[in-house]
C-alpha cells in the first residue's frame, strides 16, 4: 500500500547528491538578507499572521480552486527577498552534536538501527509559524531516541513542497535531531498531476537544475536539513524520466552536501509508481545519492532481510534503510513483526520509520484532554508501559525505541540549564508567578529534557514521575514527583545523561513542596570514583520555591539526577536545574525593536479593542530565546510570547479596560541560564 492519507499529504528528505548535472550558478550559494519591513498587511488571507511554507513546483491546479485557508506559491518564482513570511520561518538554532551514552537496558543497541518518524504538526496551509494559543499541540520531547524528523503534509490542494516551521526545528537542533522537509508527488486519485514531476525535474538551457537549486536555498534560509522526496504520481511515466529523477536527486548532492535526503520507496526506475517494500534493482539508483530509504509498508522479513544484503554490496550501511511502520491509526497496538527489524537477539537488520506517531495527542478525546495525559501516552509510546527505559516493556507486540535505540544526549559542554519547558503549557510562569494567562504552544521555547524517562530507584514504593502544568517555575510546565514515601526508602530520579568536564561547577535546583513533609534533597553524580550523593544548601526562597546548591566534584561528569527523602505522602516539584562555574551574565538588550505590521480590531460593548502586531528586532549574540510582553498601567507585565528567532507575532494585543491611548511592548533576550537582558521597548497606538 501507498502511504496512508487522512487529511495530510506528504513527505520527507535528506539531501545528498552525486557528480552529474550542476545547478543554478549562484543560486545554491547565496543566503539571502532579511525580508523587507512591511508596514502594511502582507498577507492574501486578510490577516498579518505568519504561516509554514509550502509551494507547488511552478504551475497550480487546474479546474479547481485551492483549498480553503490555502494560497497557492510557485517555488520556481519564489524569491526570500520578497518573502514577508521569511523572518517569522527562519531556525536560529544551530544543529547540535550529541553522543550516545552507556545504554538504558542491555538491549538497547549503540550505533545499530536509527529510528525516523513523519510527524504532521498541523495541516499544510494556515500551520502557524510560531506555535498558537492553545496547548492541545503534539509537543515532541522523546529527541534522544531519533535521527531525523520528516516534516510531514502536503496536498494538490494547498502545495506539495512543504518547509518545516522555525519552533519544531529549533526544538530538534537542541537535541541534536536533523529535520527535513517534504516533496510530495502525489497520486492522481488524489490529485496529482505528473506536470509537477516534470516540473520539478526540468532542467534549464544550460541543463542545471533550477528546483534543485530552489529547495538547496529553501533549506538553507530556513535553517533546516533537507528533503524527503515523495513521488507517487504513476500517469505515464516511463525511464527517461526516471533517468531525470536520478540526475535531479545526484544535483541535490553536488550542490549541497551538507544536506540530507531522503528517498521513499515509491516511484522506481521504470518512471512509474511500484511500492517494493524493499531496496532492490527498481529503486538502488535514488538510493545511491540518498542519505537513507524510507521501505515501503508492504515489506516482509525475507525482503528486509534481502535489502540489507543488497545495501552492503552497494557499500552502504544497511542502517541508511528504514523499514516503514504505520502506527498513525493504533499506536502501540499496531502488529508489526519486529524480529525482522530490530531483532533482540541478534544484529538489527535496518532502521525502523514511524509513520505518524503523534497518534500519542490525536487518540485522546479531543474536548478533554491534558497535556499532561498526553505527555504519560507519549513517554509511554518512546520508553514502554512502566515508563521505565531500564526496563522497556510493550503492550502486546509493541516495541518501544527504548528497547532497541540507545539514547543520545547534547550535554557536553557548560553552561547548562532546563526550566523543564516542554514547550506548550497552559499558562505562563516567570520565577514561581504565572505571568501569562492564555494557553499556549511553540516547540522553540522548548528546554532540554530528560531522556530517560522515568528512570527511578527506591527499595519502596515507586512515586509517579511527569511533567505538570499546574505549576512552574518559568515556561509552562514542571516536574512532579508524587507519592508515598518511606524514611528507609529514599527516591532517586535520573535526570540527564552528560560528558561535561567541571573544574569549579555548581549545580543549581529550583524546587518546592506542595503537599505534605518537606523532602530532603540531594543531587545524584556520576564522576570519577563512581556515584556521589551531594548535599544541597538552601540559598533563597522565592513565591515559595527555594533554589538550593551543591558544588560538583572536579572531573568529567556523567550523569546527574535527584535524590529525595521523606515520609508520607509527598508532591514534590523541580522547577529548574542548572549547573554553572560562572554566576549567569544576562545577554544584550535587543535593538532596533519595531513594528513592521499592524491590524487593529475596534472595540465592541462586549469585547475590548485588539490589534496583530509584527515586531521586528536585531539578534542578541548568545541569547537563547527572546520573550515578548505587555506593560499593563499598573507596570506588571503580561507575557504575549517567545521566539528563538528575532521576529515574532502578537496575535491579539489587548488594550486594557482602562481604556490606555498608547500600549507599551517589551522585547527581552534570555541568555543560557534564563537570565533576562534589560528590555527593548515600543508602543502601539489605539
Amino acid at each position: 500500500m501507498h502511504l496512508p492519507r487522512r487529511t495530510l499529504l506528504t513527505a520527507s528528505t535528506a539531501l545528498l547528491a552525486l557528480p552529474g548535472a550542476g545547478l543554478v550558478a549562484g543560486a545554491a550559494h547565496a543566503v539571502p538578507g532579511a525580508a523587507k519591513d512591511e508596514g502594511r498587511d502582507p498577507s492574501p488571507l486578510g490577516t498579518l499572521q505568519p504561516y509554514a511554507s509550502y509551494w507547488f513546483p511552478d504551475s497550480f491546479p487546474e479546474d479547481r480552486e485551492p483549498d480553503p485557508g490555502a494560497v497557492w506559491r510557485s517555488l520556481k518564482a519564489w524569491r526570500a527577498d520578497d518573502d514577508p513570511d521569511l523572518p517569522f520561518n527562519r531556525s536560529t538554532v544551530p544543529l547540535s552534536p550529541r553522543f550516545t551514552p552507556p545504554p538504558a537496558n542491555p538491549t538497547a543497541r549503540v550505533d545499530r538501527a536509527r529510528v525516523s518518524a513523519l510527524v504532521s504538526f498541523g495541516p499544510t496551509a494556515r500551520n502557524p509559524s510560531q506555535g498558537s494559543a492553545t496547548a492541545d499541540y503534539y509537543a515532541l520531547s522523546h529527541w534522544a531516541y531519533l535521527e531525523e524528523l520528516v516534516f510531514w503534509g502536503g496536498s494538490s490542494g494547498e502545495g506539495i513542497v512543504l518547509a518545516p516551521n522555525a519552533p519544531v526545528v529549533d526544538a530538534a537542533h537542541r537535541n541534536g535531531v536533523r529535520v527535513v522537509g517534504n516533496v510530495f508527488l502525489p497520486p492522481v486519485a488524489y490529485g496529482g498531476s505528473l506536470k509537477w514531476t516534470r516540473e520539478l525535474v526540468q532542467r534549464d538551457a544550460l541543463g542545471r537544475f533550477p528546483l534543485a537549486a530552489k529547495l538547496i536555498e529553501v533549506a538553507r534560509t530556513h535553517g533546516f536539513d533537507g528533503w524527503f522526496l515523495n513521488g507517487e504520481t504513476d500517469a505515464g511515466g516511463d525511464r527517461a524520466l526516471a533517468a531525470e529523477f536520478e540526475a535531479f536527486v545526484a544535483a541535490l548532492r553536488a550542490g549541497a552536501p551538507e544536506l540530507s535526503v531522503t528517498w521513499y520507496d515509491a516511484f522506481n526506475s521504470e518512471g512509474r509508481v511500484g511500492w517494493q517494500g524493499a531496496l532492490n534493482d527498481r529503486n538502488s539508483a535514488f538510493f545511491r545519492h540518498s542519505r537513507s530509504l524510507f521501505v515501503d509498508f508492504r515489506w516482509s522479513p525475507a525482503t528486509l532481510a534481502d535489502s540489507a544484503a543488497y545495501a552492503t554490496r552497494m557499500g552502504r550501511s544497511p542502517y541508511d534503510l528504514m523499514a516503514g511502520v504505520d502506527v498513525e491509526a493504533n499506536g502501540w497496538n499496531t502488529r508489526a513483526d519486529w524480529d525482522a527489524i530490530v531483532p533482540a537477539t541478534r544484529d538489527h537488520v535496518m532502521g525502523v520509520g514511524l509513520y505518524r506517531p503523534e497518534w500519542t495527542l490525536h487518540s485522546l478525546p479531543a474536548q478533554t484532554r491534558t497535556p499532561a495525559q498526553f505527555h504519560d501516552r507519549d513517554d509511554r509510546f518512546w520508553t514502554g508501559g512502566r515508563t521505565d527505559p531500564t526496563a522497556p516493556d510493550g503492550p502486546g507486540n509493541w516495541r518501544p525505541a527504548a528497547q532497541y535505540a540507545a539514547d543520545r544526549s547534547t550535554l557536553t559542554a557548560l553552561p547548562f540549564a532546563t526550566t523543564f519547558n516542554t514547550g506548550h503549557g497552559v499558562g505562563w510562569y516567570e520565577d514561581g508567578r504565572r505571568t501569562g494567562d492564555a494557553p499556549w504552544n511553540q516547540l522553540g521555547l522548548q528546554d532540554l529534557l530528560p531522556s530517560r524517562r522515568w528512570t527511578v530507584r527506591t527499595t519502596g514504593a515507586r512515586p509517579q514521575v511527569g511533567f505538570d502544568f499546574d505549576a512552574a517555575w518559568r515556561g509552562g510546565s514542571s516536574l512532579l514527583v508524587s507519592g508515598g514515601f518511606e524514611r528507609t526508602a529514599p527516591v532517586e530520579v535520573d535526570l540527564y545523561r552528560t560528558r561535561v568536564e567541571a573544574s569549579s561547577a555548581v549545580v543549581e535546583l529550583t524546587h518546592r513542596t506542595d503537599s505534605g513533609e518537606a523532602a530532603a534533597v540531594e543531587v545524584t553524580v556520576t564522576g570519577p570514583g563512581g556515584v556521589r550523593r551531594l548535599r544541597t544548601t538552601a540559598v533563597r526562597t522565592v513565591n515559595g520555591w527555594t533554589t538550593s546548591t551543591a558544588r560538583l566534584p572536579r572531573g568529567t561528569v556523567h550523569a546527574l539526577g535527584v535524590r529525595l527523602t521523606a515520609a508520607g505522602r509527598v508532591s514534590w516539584r523541580l522547577g529548574a536545574l542548572a549547573v554553572r562555574e560562572h554566576a549567569a551574565q544576562a545577554p544584550e538588550r535587543p535593538r532596533a525593536l519595531r513594528v513592521t505590521g499592524r491590524r487593529t480590531t475596534p472595540a465592541t460593548p462586549a469585547t475590548p479593542a485588539t490589534a496583530e502586531l509584527r515586531l521586528r528586532w536585531e539578534p542578541v549574540r548568545g541569547a537563547r530565546h527572546y520573550e515578548v510582553h505587555q506593560v499593563l498601567p499598573s507596570g506588571e507585565r503580561r507575557f504575549l510570547g517567545g521566539t528563538a528567532g528575532s521576529a515574532y507575532y502578537v496575535p491579539s494585543l489587548r488594550r486594557t479596560e482602562g481604556g490606555e491611548r498608547r500600549s507599551t511592548l517589551e522585547v527581552r533576550a534570555v541568555g543560557a541560564l534564563f537570565a533576562s537582558s534589560r528590555p527593548a521597548r515600543t508602543a502601539h497606538s489605539w
